[in-house]
């Protein structure tokens, strides 16, 4: 019988755990239902570019310039270093430069505007793009300077029925890029670079949301079936609610104040349910070890013993774990600010859970020694036949 000279009641509040973790459910389904969750460029589509700056620059500055150029509550942070600034907006650049050539042709005539763009026949190599215009005349373009060779290269003029085609070298979403690189520059008085520039589709967006959630309902299958076969179906419904549990509060958590949820924050929550069911797993076998090594004592002390054993291994797992991800979050940078937080919150639930939902639900479930005796041998209980 293992001895234990004081056993913590953790099952003494077994009642009380469960009605902070059901508030803390209604709270974070409540907020998903009517807030929503931020979600990032990964999954509504949209533009990211890497700027690099030959001196430190003030971000506020940068934002209030974006503002000012029509893009709506643009991101704007640093990557990497003081003079590297990562910009984000779900506004498409090619959209962006056609809404600001509308509003250049307002000037030239209220009636103006931009009827389509389409990218060039394959035959015109020297062009990428046609931007057909209607409510003015060829010359008026050509006075007005609107479609100027310093942004947008080489262009030419086509007079088609009562529009206007014009053919430019360099692809809408470039121009305005530039034209923000040149607003930027002029603003902060500073030489810049552009590092990287990328844009996710709002379809490529949609898939990857939906595989990522697939990915988690898989992952939880997974699970439960593992751990009904390494231990016994009861075992299985707690680690599975357990997680569910997790990954509801800490999605709940994001919701709740609003911070930015992408593949970084999905693959944080992926990590989430690895080490709460590797803490599970552990406690699991511990509760098991002790269920057929203590002849005497109930389920609840059964439990009790057991979690009192793990008690300082899983801290010590969970304060070292919390200790790294804690100087991630705080000096590690915006990019994988997401990602550290939801470790943090996953971390803490997930030891919490591991107690007060996985061992908990065994006591709901009235997991008995009988439940963890092997199965007999097939002819064990046959009577030995005589020679």
């Amino acid at each position: 019988m293992v001895h234990v000279e004081k056993t913590i009641n953790f099952m003494g509040m077994r009642k009380t755990a469960l009605t902070i973790s059901f508030i803390l459910l209604v709270i974070s389904i409540g907020s998903l239902v009517t807030k929503g969750l931020n979600l990032g460029l990964d999954f509504t589509g949209g533009t990211q570019l890497e700027l690099g700056f030959e001196e430190p620059v003030n971000l506020n500055r940068i934002r209030e310039v974006l503002g000012e150029t029509g893009l709506e509550n643009p991101v704007v942070v640093l990557f990497g270093s003081d003079t590297e600034v990562l910009i984000r907006t779900q506004e498409s650049m090619e959209d962006e430069e056609q809404r600001r050539i509308e509003r250049r042709l307002v000037e030239l005539d209220p009636q103006a505007s931009v009827t389509e763009v389409r990218r060039v026949p394959s035959e015109m190599v020297d062009f990428t793009q046609i931007v057909q215009v209607s409510g003015v005349s060829e010359e008026q373009l050509r006075e007005s300077g609107l479609f100027s060779r310093a942004l947008y290269g080489s262009v030419r003029f086509d007079t088609v029925g009562d529009s206007v085609e014009v053919a430019v070298e360099r692809s809408l979403d470039n121009v305005y890029i530039s034209y923000l690189m040149d607003a930027i520059a002029e603003a902060t008085d500073s030489r810049l670079e552009l590092r990287r520039s990328e844009f996710v589709g709002p379809q490529i967006g949609e898939e990857l949301r939906d595989e990522g959630g697939l990915g988690l309902l898989f992952a939880l299958f997974v699970v439960m079936a593992y751990v009904a076969l390494r231990f016994q179906y009861k075992f299985a419904f707690g680690a599975v609610l357990a997680l569910i549990h997790d990954v509801i509060i800490v999605v709940g958590i994001f919701s709740l104040l609003g911070m930015e949820f992408d593949l970084t924050v999905l693959a944080a929550l992926l990590a989430v349910i690895g080490y709460s069911l590797n803490d599970t797993i552990v406690v699991y076998d511990r509760i098991r070890e002790n269920f057929r090594l203590m002849r005497r004592g109930t389920t609840e002390e059964v439990i009790n013993s057991s979690l009192t054993q793990m008690l300082e291994r899983t801290l010590i797992t969970s304060l070292t774990t919390l200790m790294v991800l804690l100087i991630l979050f705080f000096m590690g940078g915006e990019l994988i600010r997401g990602f550290s937080a939801a470790l943090i919150a996953g971390v803490v639930i997930g030891t919490y859970s591991s107690i007060y939902i996985s061992a908990n639900l065994l006591v709901s479930l009235q997991l008995t020694k009988e439940d963890l005796m092997p199965p007999p041998k097939e002819g064990e209980d046959q009577e030995p036949i005589a020679p």
